[in-house]
């Protein structure tokens, strides 16, 4: 059965606009934006003794294939003796956002630019956020340099901080560098075209592969999260696809946790506060023990992150169809990140996900207005100047950041459950195999194999358990609320 009205890419951006209302975030740029955009001519243009001249180095960005806001530039340096010089360049959005400003304001409502497939909200003007801010191919841009070392077991030997001016040498996208890795495909042209790119491409793989099992064996954990994205052909979606954490997505996580946790260490070296990314030590422990023991695991009496990793990693290896539903259920008992504010005399809170004591979101200010927050106090900090937002200030914007970048999440959920149901209403009365997610007193919750999209069991057997497969009929779908209905049978 087809829908009388089918639904298009143009509702789904309806929707979205309204859910983000909902939500308290402003889904246009007001008129006061606008007319101070106006007044920047170019991009940010300083000198002086403090900005290094980087613009020689072989930076590239990898990113999604249609990402414009490039935040990162790397570049390697191989040194004796499996010893790794890395830099990281962040997009200095400061130089052109100034706090306070119509822009900043704006920013600050949102706090984060929200993703989904239909369209992108973005937390800055696009002129600024994909041009003028943005780590551009071939162009001269100011940024924040962290310059680390890394010993042959990927501990860090050192790493300073400083302000430098860039040029982007190749864009490159994480599924073309991952098939090259891989060794599934040739070296992406705009890497090609640059002598010395290719070996040093390798260089920050490896030492970012490094990295990843360092972090691992200090009790990382290994989570799969279900990410889908529609894909659009025009105004129709035509596919949902899992995104996959490849490789080259490995290398970025990598260099950015690194940066994060230098830039962490780093203001509070210079003894001022900080707004910190935190997640907490599980308070429902006892929780994930439980979960655990369902599959004759124990763990630990008290939180323990690599107790946990060990069970993740083996339960992965066990059964990596289920893995996906396992993450889930573990990342709703560790709770949410959040932002707090941290002092250097304050008590350590870490991010219990990561296993790392120091760490802050500095690595995307285009996109994140913490991030835009912290390259403030850095080049205050650099400067020896008085930090631009006082201790109170940074507490409230901790608890508003936290609270936006939640609102902005349930707004992508929310749309890719439109999504779903677009992509599935005239499919309305076809037979699908699924995966039972979760069973509450509201019912039963089957994910689709292909397209990997969830609804409701509205009919049928009640008695499967979480991970049982079953095979469904789909019955109906609301495009509007992000519902999709199935019963069970053939």
């Amino acid at each position: 059965m087809k829908p009388s009205h089918p639904h298009h890419r143009a509702d789904l951006i309806r929707i979205a606009t309204l859910a983000m209302i909902e939500r308290g975030l402003e889904p246009e740029f007001p008129a006061r934006v606008e007319r101070e955009l106006t007044s920047i001519t170019g991009p940010g243009s300083e000198t002086g003794p403090d900005i290094h001249d980087l613009t020689s180095l072989l930076w590239c960005a990898i990113d999604n294939e249609d990402s414009r806001d490039l935040d990162q530039l790397t570049v390697c340096e191989p040194l004796d003796q499996g010893v790794v010089r890395l830099w990281v360049a962040i997009a200095d959005v400061d130089a052109l956002v100034k706090k306070g400003s119509a822009i900043d304001e704006h920013a600050l409502t949102n706090t984060t630019s929200v993703y989904t497939s239909a369209c992108i909200f973005p937390m800055l003007p696009e002129r600024l956020s994909t041009d003028l801010t943005s780590l551009n191919f071939d162009q001269d841009r100011l940024a924040l340099v962290t310059e680390m070392v890394f010993n042959a077991d990927a501990s860090l030997a050192g790493a300073t901080v400083y302000r430098a001016r860039v040029r982007n040498k190749a864009k490159l996208d994480y599924d073309a560098v991952s098939a090259w890795i891989d060794g599934n495909a040739a070296l992406p042209a705009a890497a090609a075209s640059v002598p010395g790119m290719e070996a040093q491409l390798r260089t920050q793989d490896a030492l970012a592969q490094r990295l990843r099992l360092r972090r691992r064996t200090e009790g990382s954990l290994e989570l799969e999260t279900f990410q889908p994205r529609a894909v659009f052909d025009g105004e129709q979606v035509v596919d949902i696809r899992q995104q996959v954490q490849n490789r080259a997505r490995q290398l970025i996580e990598e260099v950015m946790i690194a940066t994060n946790g230098c830039t962490a260490r780093y203001l509070a070296g210079r003894g001022g506060a900080a707004l910190r990314r935190v997640v907490r030590s599980p308070e429902r422990w006892q929780r994930i023990v439980a979960v655990a023991q369902e599959y004759n695991e124990t763990l630990p009496a008290e939180p323990d992150s690599k107790a946990l990793e060990a069970f993740l990693a083996k339960r992965r290896q066990a059964d990596p169809l289920r893995f996906p539903d396992l993450s889930l259920v573990i990342v709703r008992l560790m709770g949410s990140g959040e932002y707090v504010v941290e002092t250097p005399a304050g008590p350590p809170i870490g991010h219990f996900g990561l296993a790392v004591r120091d760490y802050t979101h500095a690595t995307a200010p285009n996109r994140r207005f913490p991030d835009l927050i912290t390259s403030r106090l850095l080049k205050a900090a650099l400067a020896d100047q008085p930090q631009p937002y006082s201790n109170a200030e940074l507490a409230d914007l901790a608890l508003h950041c936290t609270r936006q970048e939640d609102a902005a999440q349930k707004v992508e959920r929310r749309l890719r459950k439109s999504e779903a149901a677009l992509l599935l209403e005239a499919r309305v009365g076809q037979h699908f195999d699924a995966l039972v997610t979760g069973s509450t007193a509201d019912g039963i919750w089957v994910r689709l194999f292909a397209p990997p999209a969830e609804g409701k069991l509205v009919h049928g057997q009640t008695s499967f358990k979480v991970g049982d497969k079953v095979r469904v009929k789909l019955v109906a779908t609301d495009v509007e609320r992000g519902f999709i209905d199935f019963v069970t049978g053939d």
